[in-house]
């Protein structure tokens, strides 16, 4: 690197900058129209009169975030749909450190997927290459991801680790 390619790097970074900050407003727009026209109670009420089956709620809460990860930046998505849907998981027996899991990665599978996708937009650039690429790429992967997230959701075990991990931090004074 040469003093003379400072210019063309500030570019570089503050175009890709204005590029996530842009997506990140969009986002937080769509958070806050969501939020005024009261869609959260909506799809609260909506998803406990459809199915009384635990693991059908589950899976529809897990296809809803998957949904909203792809277009909606992670911050305001916890901070809506956190509200919405931790008493419908907490009264079929979820604990709130397993709904978090559940949530952000949920979210996170979001921010790799097109059309917004926001980390698989930033690698693309960083790397010099298409998205289409990448996509491409990380095709054979998503298999793998749902299975995580599936064994993540309905996985007895994770939740007994979870209620492990409860108790070893109220040991330490630390109350989850």
């Amino acid at each position: 690197m040469k003093w003379k390619d400072l210019p063309e790097i500030f570019r570089a970074s503050a175009e890709m900058t204005g590029i996530i900050i842009f997506l990140i407003g969009v986002s937080s727009i769509m958070s806050w129209v969501m939020a005024f026209t009261n869609i959260p109670t909506m799809v609260s009420n909506g998803l406990l009169s459809i199915s009384s089956n635990k693991y059908v709620i589950l899976l529809m809460i897990n296809i809803i975030l998957l949904v909203v990860g792809t277009f909606m930046d992670m911050t305001p998505a916890t901070l809506i749909f956190t509200p919405i849907f931790l008493p419908v998981c907490t009264a079929l027996g979820m604990n709130t450190i397993h709904f978090g899991i559940m949530l952000i990665f949920n979210l996170c599978i979001g921010t790799i997927t097109p059309p917004v996708g926001t980390t698989l937009f930033v690698g693309a650039k960083v790397g010099d290459v298409k998205i289409e690429t990448v996509f491409k790429h990380l095709l054979p992967y998503f298999f793998a991801i749902i299975v995580v997230l599936m064994l993540v959701t309905y996985y007895t075990t994770i939740k007994s680790m979870v209620t492990w991990f409860n108790g070893i931090c109220k040991l330490e004074g630390r109350n989850f």
